[in-house]
């Protein structure tokens, strides 16, 4: 159980990294992070409401204060990186290993969340 716990918190804390720099990323270079959504497909208007849904999400999977709003965090994610590897692999600009990290990510973290914290 230990060890699951340390894994658990190893794979989350780096997933949870990963989405906040993003998410602040998408806040700070607001205008480069634009000009990559549109060679990708993606308006604009996107950008502020992925940062801000990306913050709220990491919020909801450390809290852990709701369960619902957890799933539905650990959701989001998945959606936004699925569709961020797809978005990549169909422009074939070779930048789809950072949606794939991200994936590998969630499917550890969210894991072991269900090993350790689901409720039977």
């Amino acid at each position: 159980m230990k060890r699951d716990k340390i894994i658990y918190w190893v794979l989350t804390g780096l997933l949870c990294l990963l989405v906040t720099g993003s998410g602040t990323a998408y806040i700070l270079q607001y205008e480069d992070v634009t000009a990559t959504f549109a060679t990708l497909g993606y308006p604009a208007h996107l950008v502020l409401l992925l940062a801000i849904a990306k913050l709220l999400a990491v919020t909801a999977i450390l809290t852990k204060k709701s369960d619902l709003l957890k799933s539905w965090a650990y959701a989001g994610l998945l959606f936004d990186f699925l569709l961020a590897l797809a978005a990549h692999l169909s422009v074939a600009d070779g930048e789809q290993y950072g949606a794939i990290i991200a994936l590998v990510l969630w499917a550890g973290s969210f894991y072991y969340d269900q090993k350790l914290f689901a409720k039977a």
